[in-house]
């Protein structure tokens, strides 16, 4: 099981795109418990908790002219925000051309494959309906991301089960097929220890131009 950790490296200069949603609030936390700096960037600055570390930006990811400036100039840029909402081509034209030397994707689960096999979790037939449509966003991102060659990017995709709860330090990291738990059931992660393993992978990259997984 991995364990949080602080940073001993230099600091990191983090755009996070979605800094007001389920994942960018702890995701900004964490960053700045460890020492990084963060541009937050949303279309609802007044949510985003004032913080030494932390600048305030508002802009819009479909809208290129305003999100390109702000991301300039980052280590890393990273997206959590809701793919079916987005113009996938645009947001990637828009890193690309603000030379991020890292693009860090928070993704949907159901692109994970069902291990040890090819079908993704998104096509079986559990998968709850209400979820499809997101998923299928979730997924043409993934398509599009993956055939881009001339950007670094990391993209990790949630267990299922992600949701609110305790902040541990403890979990699994998996590749792109759904980490499976001993009693059967979904695997699950809060958002505060997914928040973690964001982190990890920033501060020691370790799945450039790939797919991966984390879980309890």
């Amino acid at each position: 099981m991995a364990e949080s950790h602080s940073t001993s490296g230099p600091s990191l200069n983090v755009a996070v795109v979605g800094a007001t949603g389920s994942v960018g609030r702890p995701l900004i936390a964490e960053l700045i418990a460890r020492g990084h700096r963060v541009t937050a960037v949303t279309t609802h600055p007044e949510l985003v908790a004032s913080h030494p570390s932390v600048r305030t930006v508002e802009a819009d990811a479909n809208d290129s002219a305003q999100l390109v400036p702000v991301i300039t100039g980052h280590d890393v840029v990273v997206t959590a925000i809701q793919y079916a909402k987005t113009d996938h081509a645009r947001l990637i034209s828009s890193v690309r051309e603000s030379k991020a030397p890292l693009y860090f994707v928070t993704g949907g689960s159901g692109t994970l494959l069902v291990p040890g096999t090819k079908t993704r979790v998104m096509d079986t037939d559990v998968f709850p309906a209400e979820f499809a449509k997101s998923a299928a966003a979730a997924a043409h991102f993934w398509k599009l991301l993956e055939q881009v060659d001339d950007l670094d990017w990391i993209y990790l995709a949630p267990p299922p089960g992600i949701g609110p709860g305790e902040r541990t330090g403890r979990f699994r990291r998996g590749g792109r097929e759904l980490l499976q738990t001993p009693d059967g059931t979904l695997p699950g992660i809060s958002f505060d220890d997914y928040a973690i393993a964001i982190v990890d992978e920033l501060e020691s990259p370790s799945h450039i131009r790939d797919r991966f997984t984390v879980a309890y």
